[in-house]
């Protein structure tokens, strides 16, 4: 048995555009094309059924809460594999960056594990005129936000690749008021296991750090929510060769992307691979994740072919066994 998923939620955004199929439901807009995958898997479960030729097994996954949610993960952990007890899993997403008619991946990582951090700042807060009567808690906050940026520039391997971003800082309420709290909130992205724990253990050293020298309390909350996403080098290998069969110009990718995935929870199970289907700038240049983001319905075709032809090798394949 071989697995196919495809993603099928959309974003909280609120979809700009005067197309006639801009959503209809404000805070809720396709921003990343899981409905064009939908469509993909669909459209290759539909041809595959029609073909009476065709042998063999196929589960079709259509996953849930992949958008920070974890969908791949509770889809797991509810019995998705002794369920249904695929062999390997494969998984498509549309790639702007990628022309149409291209279609990339690559041996081992594709997409960045995904970490999360939480730190909250506290002191007592005071008058702005009186700062000796209390810890200042902005001023050690914003220390703390440009030490976390030299962890990876001064702790990660130049060997190795790493992004921490932090992305929200908030506290204070007056000009004049010293607040008792700040609280930053921000990303990690690494593809290498023992990357991530250190990039772990810095931030919170650098957390007692600046606690110390400030006289403030720091509290870190750091969540890995989604592992990085390696693919199996031999089904890499017949991904692309899916690709070209489907009349794709396959690429190997030159390098994973700091974008995350949580099919990274099934190719833990399951060996596996995830591919990149280049559908250029669509109807506009928007890139994923933006208000104006258009899915290019002229992937549907390819992408329903790498679908059925990348089913129809791995289960021809008898040389790769199966890694649980």
């Amino acid at each position: 048995m071989v697995g196919l998923r495809a993603d099928m939620d959309a974003l909280p955004l609120v979809e700009q555009g005067e197309r006639p199929h801009v959503s209809r439901f404000p805070g809720r807009h396709h921003g990343c094309g899981h409905d064009g995958h939908t469509a993909m898997l669909l459209g290759a479960a539909r041809q595959l059924a029609r073909d009476e030729a065709f042998e063999g097994c196929v589960a079709f996954i259509f996953q849930p809460a992949e958008e920070g949610r974890g969908g791949a993960r509770e889809m797991v952990l509810e019995g998705l594999f002794e369920r249904f007890p695929c062999e390997a899993v494969f998984a498509v997403h549309n790639w702007p960056d990628l022309p149409l008619g291209v279609a990339a991946t690559r041996s081992g990582p594709i997409m960045a594990a995904a970490d999360r951090f939480d730190i909250v700042v506290r002191g007592r807060g005071g008058h702005a005129a009186q700062p000796h009567h209390t810890p200042d808690v902005v001023l050690a906050a914003s220390t703390l936000v440009a030490q976390l940026h030299t962890i990876v520039s001064r702790r990660v391997p130049p060997t190795e690749n790493a992004v921490l971003s932090v992305t929200r800082i908030s506290g204070g309420q007056s000009h004049n008021v010293l607040p008792a709290a700040v609280e930053l909130t921000g990303t990690v992205r690494s593809f290498n296991g023992a990357v991530q724990d250190m990039l772990e253990q810095a931030l919170h050293d650098m957390a007692a750090g600046v606690a110390r020298a400030s006289g403030t309390t720091i509290d870190v909350e750091y969540t890995r929510y989604y592992p990085a996403t390696i693919n199996s080098p031999a089904h890499a290998q017949l991904a692309l060769e899916a690709a070209r069969r489907a009349g794709l110009e396959a690429q190997t990718a030159g390098a994973p992307a700091f974008t995350s995935e949580d099919f990274a929870f099934m190719l833990q199970q399951r060996p596996g691979a995830y591919l990149w289907l280049g559908q250029g700038a669509g109807t506009s240049p928007a890139p994923l994740h933006h208000p104006s983001y258009d899915f290019n319905d002229d992937v549907l075709a390819f992408g329903v072919r790498w679908f059925v032809t990348v089913a129809q090798l791995a289960l021809q394949d008898t040389s790769t066994p199966s890694q649980k």
